[in-house]
């Protein structure tokens, strides 16, 4: 995988990623996490974990202090799984970018931090979608 130029200054980890995803799968989650850095930059490295449960206060994703994103990840199509990683993604940005502090409320429904991550994620992963047709396979498990 080439190194994209917004990924220069920060990077991603991974834990349980081939543990849930294939190759061809990772390949897609990959060029995702690429995007979502175009769109949404990150300073500070990211540590996503793939998860079998739903652990901690989630229901299929949560940001974490710490730089941790952790994303349920095991029977869920993968276009499922990357829309769940751009909101917590989005939520980070929240943290690093717009000075949201780890204190602050942000988990209210229909409030304003919530709102901005549902918006973009599923704006994400709907152009996505729409600019890598080839992954539909991978996306969809067609």
């Amino acid at each position: 995988m080439a190194t994209s130029r917004y990924l220069l200054f920060m990077k991603v980890c991974f834990k349980n990623l081939k543990k849930f995803f294939p190759d061809n799968k990772i390949e897609v989650i990959k060029k995702f996490i690429e995007y979502l850095q175009s769109e949404v930059s990150l300073k500070k490295d990211v540590y996503i974990t793939f998860t079998e449960t739903r652990d901690r206060k989630m229901t299929t994703g949560v940001r974490a202090p710490h730089h941790k994103i952790y994303v349920l990840a095991h029977n869920r199509l993968l276009i499922d799984v990357l829309r769940t990683l751009s909101h917590e993604w989005v939520h980070e940005f929240q943290h690093q970018r717009l000075g949201l502090k780890e204190k602050q409320k942000t988990k209210e429904i229909g409030g304003p931090e919530e709102n901005m991550a549902n918006v973009l994620a599923g704006i994400f992963t709907k152009k996505f979608q729409k600019d890598h047709s080839d992954f539909s396979k991978e996306l969809y498990g067609e």
